[in-house]
């Protein structure tokens, strides 16, 4: 017999909990929040592993489901998480929610002590006893339990378990699923990564912890995939894969909330061991902020910039809250970025930018009349002028490819992204020139890879010279992560 409700399918994101400087819940903001979300949304989940619900006192998550349900206002299913370590406390979270009023609760396995799968049905069946709608919630990259498809079976046949949310990504645990419950519970896909894949495989939804950054777009694809357009859902996963990637195996708390930052909502950070910068590294930010950009995600101002001899020119720059609204002083500027992996292949861009005839110009004239060598600096593009320095000394004509044909063949592309985008305005090429001090490891050899991460890093470094960033303020909130890349991260 079927229990599969109505109300249990399409998109739900796992909704973060914001905080305040003082690490308070930020009741505001979370509201604010959940309006943006509405429109482009079939559920809410608050309390989950992306809404960090095992940061937070109990007290709190009781705090949070009120707060959601008066702000929801029927308009969508209330999905609580109320997995503990232990059945006593996921019990009595389970009947509070209840008498609350949520639709549903969305439970994990007991973590940390791992029990037997006859001990978690044992679990499941106590849980049972409530009364409210029930969903599994398959999570083994954390919990340290994965339901195997017997388990999740005989847990699907009580009475008031309606759902199964797998967030492993196992596809053939999931294609088990379809085989053995799909016509009685609903199953809906928790990793981000495999959406596409699980829908069109027969899954009826999805909670996903970056939906909180693209309900729309995770709507367009799931809507595709249900009426069999599998290229255009194929199409429009990959150009958010990358983000959707980085969010899922950066742990989503602080990716998603830095995400929705540069969006404008000002969510805090996670709370302790996660850390700005630490899990969430800063090329992830970078990342994550390109392809938000490139999605039309990060809102456009005008802002000015004042290149000091009476020029002025207006560009409308896709702005986070850091962006100033005037760049001047372009006597010299200075960005600078990491990216990889792999190892080998890593790329580490130091850049200075300047004026014409400044003393950035003269440098370069200096350093083109060095004695000619391998790894003599070169010019590599002439608007705006930009002179390559390698960072290694180049001995061999392989490395000397790799330096001057593919590094900089990425380095060209990101400045013309950069030009596209408006963070270089095409009005200003004529008056600056940029020199790009590039790193490539002597022993690279994926050609493709060195392009790449150093597309990555020149966009990257491109953006902070022009916002002068990390600014006093992001360095001392960063403080803690701040560390040699190569010594932390091998």
């Amino acid at each position: 017999m079927s229990k599969k409700p109505e109300w249990l399918k399409g998109i739900i994101p796992a909704i973060v909990t914001p905080f305040t400087e003082e690490n308070r819940i930020n009741e505001e903001v979370y509201r604010e929040l959940i309006r943006y979300l509405l429109p482009n949304v079939d559920g809410i989940v608050t309390c989950g592993t992306t809404g960090e619900f095992v940061y937070l006192s109990n007290e709190e998550k009781i705090n949070l489901l009120r707060i959601t349900i008066d702000e929801v206002k029927d308009k969508v299913p209330v999905i609580f998480g109320t997995a503990c370590p232990s059945t006593k406390e996921t019990l009595e979270l389970t009947y509070q929610a209840k008498e609350l009023g949520a639709t549903a609760a969305l439970v994990a396995a007991p973590y940390f002590i791992k029990p037997s799968f006859n001990e978690l049905y044992d679990h499941f069946e106590r849980l049972n006893e409530v009364g409210l709608p029930l969903i599994l919630y398959n999570i083994p990259q954390c919990t340290g339990v994965h339901f195997k498809w017997w388990t999740a079976e005989g847990i699907a046949k009580l009475k008031n378990v309606v759902g199964i949310k797998d967030t492993s990504g196992d596809i053939p645990f999931m294609e088990a699923l379809f085989e053995k419950i799909k016509d009685e519970v609903a199953i809906l896909v928790g990793h981000d990564e495999v959406v596409v894949a699980a829908i069109a495989a027969g899954a009826d939804g999805a909670i996903l912890s970056s939906a909180n950054v693209i309900p729309d777009i995770w709507q367009e694809i799931y809507h595709a995939a249900k009426n069999k357009d599998l290229d255009k859902a194929q199409s429009l996963q990959a150009k958010i894969q990358k983000m959707v990637r980085i969010i899922a195996r950066s742990g989503a708390t602080q990716a998603v909330k830095e995400a929705l930052h540069m969006m404008g909502f000002n969510l805090g950070n996670s709370r302790p061991p996660i850390i700005k910068g630490g899990v969430f590294r800063r090329e992830d930010y970078e990342e994550v902020r390109s392809q938000l950009e490139e999605l039309g995600k990060i809102p456009r101002k005008d802002v000015i910039f004042d290149l000091g001899n009476g020029k002025k020119i207006v560009s409308k720059y896709p702005a986070v809250p850091e962006t100033p609204d005037v760049v001047n002083d372009f006597t010299i500027r200075t960005g600078e970025a990491f990216s990889g992996p792999p190892l080998t292949e890593v790329a580490h861009t130091d850049l200075i930018m300047g004026l014409r005839e400044g003393p950035v110009d003269e440098a370069i004239e200096k350093a083109l009349k060095r004695p000619d060598s391998k790894s003599k600096p070169r010019i590599i593009s002439n608007r705006p002028k930009i002179m390559l320095v390698p960072t290694v000394t180049i001995r061999t004509s392989k490395q000397e490819s790799q330096v001057f044909q593919d590094a900089a063949q990425g380095i060209i592309a990101a400045v013309n992204d950069s030009i596209k985008m408006g963070v270089l305005p095409e009005q200003i090429l004529d008056d600056i020139v940029i020199v790009v001090n590039v790193f490539v490891h002597p022993g690279a050899s994926i050609r493709q890879r060195i392009k790449i991460n150093n597309y990555k890093t020149m966009r990257a470094a491109i953006r902070k010279a022009i916002e002068s960033r990390p600014a006093l303020d992001e360095i001392i909130k960063e403080k803690e992560a701040c560390r040699h890349p190569f010594r932390y991260a091998p």
